[in-house]
């Protein structure tokens, strides 16, 4: 029998907690139907919620949270980068992630794969204001730079009225067109990750 895939989540909203956001919607989108390819997703993780320290290596010493984060994260098959729009960028919060997987560019194997080679990336994007292809941009290069590999249609996002008061999380019914992309994401990250299981890179 296969071994169920696994996904880890991560939020990168600005709120270190309380209620549920935006993002941890857009991400719950996600693990429906992720759950529809046998993708087991772990409970987000609010980075603003721990202390993860400014930098570019995998422990920033005492007090770092970041290596549990990481460990978390390439423990997983999937990664779920989510974050909200600001500003028509992704979070600062997002970036500090991003910047610290800068490190896995010196932590290659004798093959010279990073830790996050034959592991698959895939974003979930909120906000009301323009700047999902813009956020999507960000972290798909960034994360292509650190070893993931990104799969055809790998964005998820909603972008509502500009400064409207209502956020992804109030909508009373879904739109169509954002479970129809959440299918498609999950469907082909599930394939990818598994052709990568199988397949891994040759380095």
């Amino acid at each position: 029998m296969t071994k169920p895939l696994t996904a880890a989540a991560i939020n990168c909203s600005l709120s270190a907690g309380g209620r549920a956001s935006s993002t941890d919607a857009m991400i719950a989108v996600l693990a429906e139907h992720f759950a529809a390819h046998d993708v087991e997703v772990g409970k987000p993780i609010r980075i603003a919620a721990h202390h993860v320290k400014w930098g570019v290596t995998s422990n920033q010493g005492p007090d770092d949270d970041w290596p549990k984060i990481r460990e978390a994260i390439l423990a997983a098959d999937i990664l779920i980068f989510g974050t909200p729009i600001w500003m028509g960028q992704a979070s600062s919060v997002a970036k500090l992630v991003m910047e610290r997987m800068d490190a896995f560019l010196s932590e290659t194997d004798a093959a010279g794969r990073m830790p996050s080679y034959g592991k698959v990336a895939v974003a979930a994007i909120v906000g009301n204001e323009d700047g999902a292809h813009q956020a999507s941009a960000q972290i798909f290069q960034a994360l292509n730079d650190v070893g993931w590999t990104i799969p055809a249609v790998a964005a998820c996002y909603w972008v509502g009225e500009a400064m409207g008061a209502v956020d992804f999380k109030d909508l009373e019914h879904r739109p169509r067109k954002v479970t129809e992309t959440a299918r498609m994401v999950a469907a082909n990250a599930a394939h990818l990750a598994r052709l990568l299981k199988t397949s891994p890179y040759p380095g």
